[in-house]
């Protein structure tokens, strides 16, 4: 009876020992699955997350070829109208020349296409870009570009370092929407910035930007000149104040002035108004407001889509841009500006957007004071 009760509860031990053996397992079991499971789900998270960066490719078919309308500042070619991707061509000249800067202040720069900034490039997303640089014979300096919009390397640089009064052709995919600096890359690279080396490529949207009434291209940069300011005559570069970041003219569109008076830029109350905004430096960010409006629609450094609404001052990068939209409502002088603001009223970073038409008492009227009867700037 003894040996009996014994044989049953080892029996039963063994029976319990096999039990929690099998629970164990299926614990274990379990704790691999949902092990594997996260595992699953993290490199799917991690798989989704990654394809957020795309791998572009050059799909479009080419579609024919243009020659491409190039513009001098304030001015920009017309919107593109295709639906198709082409293959453009851009014939790009470099000019060594003096150019005015100021009132009775001139400047040995080197231009892209005879004016500072260069000329404004309009592309679309994905069209082929041909691009001819042409280095004047009469010029004393090599000289290359170095697209932001472009994709490989050196921007272009590398494939462009052309001789005076030779041709260089390189070409490329404009993958990326935005709007891009473009500007000389050859050593050393500051003293062909500071020079006047600099312009803008807009690549469009594939379905186009929002139609407006005015487009308007917008340069700031800096001159680091021998003279102080307002010394007359011909200057030259001064790399040392270039690389101290003391510039002596901080300007628009190359010039003190080159946006006022009789060049004022115009618009009329009920325009629609876009400006493309670049900050060439070379050293300088920009802190761009109208004075008088406020920015509707932001495109942040230059990028294809609205960041932000309802912006008073934004901030661009050197060798970066920005799109604003505005809707004019009042008639008078707008007035651009650096808002860093010394740089406008002492330097030259001033620009005007005469506006004409009616008056509309219901968002602005002047009723008592100094200015009643006056055109104020803000």
């Amino acid at each position: 009876m003894i040996l009996l009760t014994s044989l049953n509860r080892s029996a039963s031990l063994h029976r319990a020992a096999r039990a929690l053996a099998a629970a164990m397992t299926l614990v274990a079991l379990g704790l691999v699955a949902a092990s594997l499971s996260s595992c699953g789900r993290d490199a799917a998270a991690s798989e989704a997350a990654r394809a957020t960066v795309p791998i572009h490719q050059a799909n479009d078919p080419i579609e024919g070829q243009e020659v491409a309308v190039l513009t001098d500042a304030p001015n920009v070619p017309p919107p593109i109208t295709r639906r198709h991707a082409t293959k453009v061509i851009v014939n790009l000249d470099v000019i060594e020349k003096v150019v005015q800067i100021a009132d009775s202040v001139t400047y040995s720069a080197w231009t892209f296409g005879g004016s500072v900034p260069g000329k404004f490039i309009r592309v679309r997303e994905g069209d082929l870009v041909e691009l001819h640089l042409h280095n004047a014979a009469a010029n004393s300096m090599p000289h290359n570009i170095d697209l932001h919009a472009v994709t490989g390397p050196g921007g272009g640089a590398g494939s462009s370092l052309t001789l005076a009064g030779h041709e260089s052709v390189f070409s490329f995919r404009a993958l990326n929407p935005g709007l891009f600096i473009y500007h000389c890359a050859t050593s050393p690279v500051p003293m062909h910035m500071a020079n006047g080396m600099y312009g803008m490529i807009l690549v469009e949207p594939r379905d186009g930007l929002p139609k407006v009434d005015r487009e308007y291209y917008v340069m700031q940069s800096e001159f680091y000149t021998t003279g102080k300011h307002g010394d007359h005559g011909l200057q030259q570069l001064d790399m040392d104040k270039g690389i101290d970041e003391k510039p002596t003219y901080v300007v628009f569109d190359g010039a003190v002035g080159a946006l006022t008076g009789d060049k004022a830029l115009q618009a009329k109350v009920g325009d629609r108004v876009r400006l493309f905004v670049g900050d060439a430096g070379p050293n300088l960010t920009s802190s761009f407001h109208v004075i008088g409006e406020i920015f509707d629609n932001v495109y942040s450094e230059g990028g294809s889509d609205v960041t932000q609404h309802n912006v008073q001052t934004t901030l661009i990068p050197a060798g970066g841009s920005a799109i604003v939209e505005f809707g004019v409502e009042q008639p008078g002088d707008l007035v651009l500006v650096d808002h860093s603001i010394f740089r406008a009223f002492n330097q030259g970073a001033l620009g005007m957007i005469h506006v004409t038409g009616p008056d509309n008492a219901k968002i602005f009227a002047a009723i008592k004071g100094l200015g009643v009867g006056a055109k104020s700037a803000e």
